[in-house]
């Protein structure tokens, strides 16, 4: 593989201010500027360092700033990387012109954790033509071919196993009826895509009533202005509440506690949420959250292992899966079968907590 170096700026020429993907009970840390570059510089150049650069969705989630961190820790000048990241704040237009002008800068890798699953076929026949390899990571690109290897989860996979789980756990409570609303994360993402088909396709399958879905954008606040309107439309209606992310169900907490709800064990609502990130899984085992289904945003190092198979001339899968878990509150559900594979559902205890990386 021809290694360039890089000539970075410190700023693209995008002109955009930048902002982020997610946020949390904790606030989350964002750029100063949208658009911006962040690079990491080895301190003194040479023909092995090898160049790298990564269009993430934004900072609006506790999961996305796990992701970034990973990819910084992983693409370091330690490591042999100069890393160009732009943080394209949740606008595809952004990402787009992102990646262009990665290809500009002549880097030897793109990463793209992309906005939305379409749009993508013109850009990345851009950088086919440049030679520069793509790996996708997290979301899916669906109307395009063009890249070398796509890692991260089976979103449908995560909504399934949300619904086996729920199926479980409501027999075992001996409840006989659900009806159920869904905060879904931003629109045309493919998380939300996969996670919606696989919940409904349980529900659907089971007669549950999913009483209404709308995107909260996988923001915290977004949760919490969804789940408002909810408790206001389904006063006294709904006894289970999906969250397609950490930060809607910290949004969704607020709201029902304003409004008088009560959430988790012991609570009128069963509540649900995805990622898994540590402080959640806290809550889990706090018992404000009945399961959680992670979503490992650890790409990163699978992605340095592409790198470096494509550094020697070898040919990588085309679709890696990172290994994920089920997180649940009590002990009643210890295991779900999903696509006729028997998986485990954890019960927090301390010592699970402990030993989650993020």
């Amino acid at each position: 593989m021809k290694r360039k170096l890089l000539a970075l700026t410190l700023a693209l020429a995008m002109g955009l201010s930048l902002a982020a993907c997610g946020g949390d009970t904790a606030e989350t840390t964002a750029p100063a500027e949208t658009g911006a570059v962040e690079a990491t510089t080895p301190a003194e150049t040479g023909d092995d360092v090898i160049t790298v650069g990564f269009a993430q969705v934004g900072h609006e989630s506790d999961w996305r700033t796990a992701s970034t961190k990973s990819a910084q820790d992983v693409f370091s000048a330690e490591n042999g990387y100069e890393l160009a990241f732009v943080d394209c704040d949740n606008d595809s237009a952004t990402q787009l012109s992102a990646v262009r002008n990665f290809i500009q800068q002549g880097v030897d890798y793109i990463i793209i954790d992309p906005i939305v699953s379409t749009g993508w076929d013109a850009v990345l026949t851009e950088c086919e033509d440049a030679g520069i390899p793509v790996i996708v990571i997290d979301r899916t690109i669906d109307d395009s071919d063009k890249y070398v290897s796509w890692v991260g989860s089976d979103f449908k996979v995560e909504g399934l196993a949300c619904g086996e789980w729920l199926k479980a756990y409501a027999a075992d409570k001996g409840i006989t009826e659900i009806n159920a609303l869904v905060i879904e994360g931003s629109v045309g993402a493919s998380a939300t895509i996969g996670r919606t088909e696989g919940f409904k396709e349980i529900a659907d399958r089971e007669g549950w009533t999913i009483l209404d879905s709308q995107s909260g954008d996988f923001t915290e606040a977004g949760g919490q202005e969804v789940m408002e309107s909810y408790c206001q439309s389904y006063a006294g209606q709904f006894n289970v509440v999906i969250c397609q992310n950490d930060n809607e169900a910290a949004g969704a907490m607020t709201a029902m506690d304003n409004a008088g709800v009560t959430y988790g064990v012991g609570g009128d609502v069963i509540l649900v949420s995805f990622d898994a990130n540590k402080p959640y899984v806290q809550m889990v085992m706090d018992g404000k959250i009945n399961a959680n289904f992670e979503c490992n945003p650890m790409a990163a190092p699978t992605v340095a292992e592409i790198i470096q198979q494509l550094e020697a001339g070898e040919t990588p899968e085309k679709e890696i899966y990172v290994t994920e878990s089920w997180f649940a509150a009590e002990d009643n559900v210890t295991s779900i079968t999903v696509n006729g594979e028997e998986q485990p559902v954890i019960h927090v205890t301390q010592e699970v907590l402990d030993a989650r990386p993020y």
